[in-house]
């Protein structure tokens, strides 16, 4: 998987910067909001979230058509905010196995990588424009898309050779947070929009990195212990952050509208006398 990885990251910096900078700005952005205010908007969260899993399935299930994706992603999006607690839920869950699942399967790559990587050195060679050029949407959409598929299948791979006491750990986990967001719903709550917004924040400055030429995926894994702090810390800050902070302002608006009720009766009992 970090084979796959490191070749994309060595044909990244071909894109268009268009294609890296706006996501980039855009996931560290929304990973700011979601690290420190999660707990707050997570209304908006789910209903964001289920959109986009509405348009990706609607898009392609549904034959690519751009209507029945739209129409989907709002479905989606309404049914999130109605079964928020168990949408949210449900993400804790998949973030706990996703995580859990990159740190059992590092020792795999060099077992699994070998013929995904030999196929990537040589993936997008006759597409590859002159040295001051770069790809074109189209091209790009193209290499993505194969990246992804190899990087599906390696996954599988990894999956399928690992131990099963590593995929009951990764199920344990799964099951951990399902019942965490039962009994414990803020804390879960709040840890998950923080984990959240810290991938988010990596995610959108490995994209700026890759528009400036860098290497930050083989810098990670290089300083996997370094990282893995520094995530840590930032999911643990965004956790307690949230919850202190988070349940003010909601008082606070409990507050405010307690007194806007009474100010409404105030007028009401005093137009009656």
């Amino acid at each position: 998987m970090f084979e796959i990885a490191q070749n994309f990251e060595q044909i990244a910096v071909r894109f268009r910067p268009i294609v890296l900078i706006a996501p980039g700005l855009a996931c560290l952005v929304v990973g700011l909001f979601v690290w420190l205010g999660g707990l707050g908007l997570r209304k908006l969260l789910v209903a964001i979230v289920g959109a986009v899993a509405g348009a990706v399935c609607g898009f392609f299930i549904l034959g690519r058509n751009i209507i029945s994706a739209m129409t989907l992603a709002a479905v989606a999006a309404a049914m999130a905010v109605i079964f928020e607690r168990i949408v949210i839920t449900i993400i804790a869950a998949a973030l706990a196995m996703a995580l859990g699942f990159a740190v059992l399967a590092r020792p795999y790559p060099e077992k699994i990588g070998t013929d995904t990587a030999t196929h990537q050195q040589n993936l997008g060679q006759d597409k590859i424009p002159g040295r001051y050029e770069f790809f074109s949407i189209r091209q790009t959409a193209e290499i993505i898309k194969e990246y992804v598929a190899d990087f599906s299948t390696s996954i599988t791979q990894a999956r399928l050779q690992m131990p099963a006491h590593n995929q009951a750990v990764i199920a344990a986990l799964g099951a951990i947070f399902i019942v965490a967001g039962v009994l414990f719903w803020r804390l879960t709550s709040a840890l998950c929009c923080a984990t959240l917004g810290t991938l988010l924040i990596f995610a959108g400055m490995i994209l700026l990195l890759w528009y400036k030429g860098a290497a930050p995926i083989s810098w990670i894994y290089n300083r996997t212990s370094f990282y893995a702090a520094v995530f840590g810390a930032m999911t643990g800050f965004g956790t307690i952050e949230q919850l202190l902070l988070c349940k003010s302002y909601q008082k606070h608006l409990r507050t405010k509208k307690q007194a806007t009720k009474q100010d409404t009766n105030k007028t009401t009992d005093h137009w009656r006398t």
